[in-house]
C-alpha cells in the first residue's frame, strides 16, 4: 500500500475508536459523524490506490460507487451505506442535541465497521496480487 493508503486507514481505524469511545460515553451524535468520518477515510484510500483523489464529500461518495461498487468490485451496499452515513453525519453535527439515538449510532458504528474492514482487506489483497 502506498503511504497515503495507510494513512487513511490508519485514520480511518481511529475514527472507529473515537467512534466506540463517544458512544459509550452517551454522544450518539458524535459517534455517528465519527463513524461516517471512518467510511469516508477508508473510501479515500480505496480512491487513492487507484490514483484518485477529490476536494469535496460527495464526489468521493460519487466516485466510490462508480469505482467499486457499480463495477462489484466491493459489495454495493457499502455504497449505500455511505450515502446514508452522510445524512447521518450531517444530522449529528447540524441538528439538534442528541438527534442520534444510541442504538441508531450503534447500527451506524457497526456498518463503518463493515466498510473500513471490506476496505482494508480489498488493499491488502491487491497489495498480495501479482
Amino acid at each position: 500500500m502506498s503511504p497515503r493508503e495507510t494513512n487513511l486507514l490508519a485514520k480511518a481505524g481511529e475514527s472507529l475508536k473515537a467512534a466506540r469511545l463517544l458512544l459509550d460515553a452517551g454522544f450518539g451524535d458524535f459517534a455517528a459523524s465519527r463513524a461516517y468520518y471512518a467510511m469516508f477515510y477508508a473510501a479515500e484510500a480505496l480512491l487513492a490506490a487507484k490514483g484518485l483523489e477529490f476536494s469535496s464529500h460527495s464526489a468521493v461518495i460519487g466516485a466510490f460507487g462508480r469505482e467499486y461498487a457499480k463495477p462489484g468490485l466491493l459489495d454495493p451496499k457499502l455504497h449505500r451505506y455511505l450515502i446514508a452515513m452522510q445524512e447521518a453525519r450531517l444530522i449529528g453535527d447540524y441538528g439538534d442535541i442528541s438527534a442520534t439515538p444510541p442504538q441508531v449510532a450503534a447500527h451506524l458504528l457497526e456498518q463503518a465497521e463493515e466498510f473500513v474492514r471490506a476496505a482494508d482487506e480489498f488493499l491488502k489483497r491487491r497489495e498480495a496480487s501479482p
